[in-house]
């Protein structure tokens, strides 16, 4: 009988290459470390002109920004650290909320130095300003910057 050269198969690697996927996930991760930090939350308000000194909130917690529309609605940075809620920035909230949300986070420990951000919209109503002030004043809640857009 006569002898056939056997055929040979080369072996089949069924295993996916992972490697390219791994650098796409890398690539990604440090664009959304890049851009995440540059993303301002909260609502678009016309800022009064005035003088104002950038400040530098690099060594501690992230501050509590309060806004108030040009319908005198009230919002709050959404704020996901330690154990406080995340909320949606933009719906708005009542005054209670604020003010209740505020005191929480300032009794959160580590955040008891936390800065607190008034965004008034220049056509909002001075006294929806006044309200919310007054309320965290009564609550024992002095320390609260205004925010304002620098003339240059």
């Amino acid at each position: 009988m006569i002898a056939l050269p056997k055929r040979s198969r080369p072996n089949i690697n069924a295993d996916i290459n992972i490697v390219p996927y791994i650098d796409v996930m890398l690539v990604l991760l440090v664009i959304f470390m890049m851009t995440t930090p540059i993303i301002e939350q909260g609502m678009e308000v016309d800022l009064p002109v005035g003088p104002a000194t950038m400040l530098d909130y690099s060594d501690g917690p992230q501050p509590t920004v309060i806004t108030v529309d040009s319908n005198n609605n009230y919002y709050i940075n959404s704020f996901e650290d330690r154990g406080v809620e995340e909320i949606d920035v933009s719906e708005a909230v009542s005054l209670e909320y604020v003010v209740n949300m505020v005191i929480g986070r300032l009794s959160v420990e580590g955040f008891e130095d936390m800065a607190i951000v008034l965004k008034g919209d220049k056509s909002a109503d001075y006294g929806t300003l006044f309200r919310l002030m007054s309320e965290l004043k009564y609550k024992g809640i002095d320390k609260v910057s205004f925010s304002s857009q620098n003339p240059n």
